[in-house]
């Protein structure tokens, strides 16, 4: 009678070392590794955070406008409105357009004209400031009104300003609990691509201009 060995699948030989490894562990060589210590060099303690963020934001080829008031958010936005003669600026959010509302700035909500869009406006979740980089998120922002028009507007709060990215998250997980967004989005920045040659290209797959406005909600009126 001949008997006729089985094949092996490359599956099978590697869940065949995956349960060797498990049975037979090695001893871990390196048992004071610090995980938790902060890597990154700490900025000068002169600086605040919001300058911070606006050195980096700036670096990256942001604009970055301070506003002492929500009122002077409202001037400054009327400004650049002008002076830029949008006549296709989308707003979706509902507080952010009844804010727009009172100031009689001219904005679309309707989905169907997104094809004409040249700016967008929306809020933010957290504003990075090591990295200079704006948090967004599916719930609060529509991830079409960051990516598609050339020109994207945050408006953000002095408040929201916080040192590193996991500084951020906790201020998400503040917010929504277990209720985590379904996209997270990071911006620094104009979008920027490439190529092998290192030709940079400015908007290849989003805005070629972000604006960030921080109200500087911390101020007493």
């Amino acid at each position: 009678m001949r008997i006729v060995d089985q094949q092996v699948t490359p599956k099978e030989k590697i869940l065949k070392k995956v349960r060797q490894a498990l049975t037979f562990k090695s001893k871990n060589q390196f048992t004071n590794i610090d995980l938790d210590s902060n890597i990154y060099t700490q900025p000068s303690s002169d600086l605040s955070l919001l300058e911070i963020f606006a050195q980096q934001f700036t670096e990256a080829k942001g604009e970055f406008v301070h506003c002492s008031s929500q009122f002077d958010f409202l001037d400054k936005l009327i400004t650049l409105l002008e002076q830029r003669k949008w006549k296709h600026f989308f707003c979706w959010e509902h507080q952010l357009q009844d804010m727009l509302k009172d100031t009689g700035i001219n904005f679309t909500h309707k989905r169907e004209q997104l094809d004409k869009v040249q700016a967008s406006i929306t809020s933010c979740e957290a504003l990075i400031a090591r990295t200079g980089t704006v948090l967004v998120s599916s719930t609060a922002n529509s991830r079409t009104l960051t990516i598609w028009p050339s020109v994207h507007i945050v408006i953000g709060k002095r408040s929201q300003l916080v040192m590193e990215i996991k500084d951020g998250m906790q201020l998400v997980k503040n917010r929504y609990g277990k209720n985590i967004p379904s996209l997270l989005s990071f911006i620094t920045g104009p979008s920027r691509s490439a190529n092998i040659e290192n030709t940079m290209v400015v908007g290849a797959h989003g805005p070629t201009e972000v604006f960030v406005f921080i109200i500087d909600d911390t101020l007493r009126e």
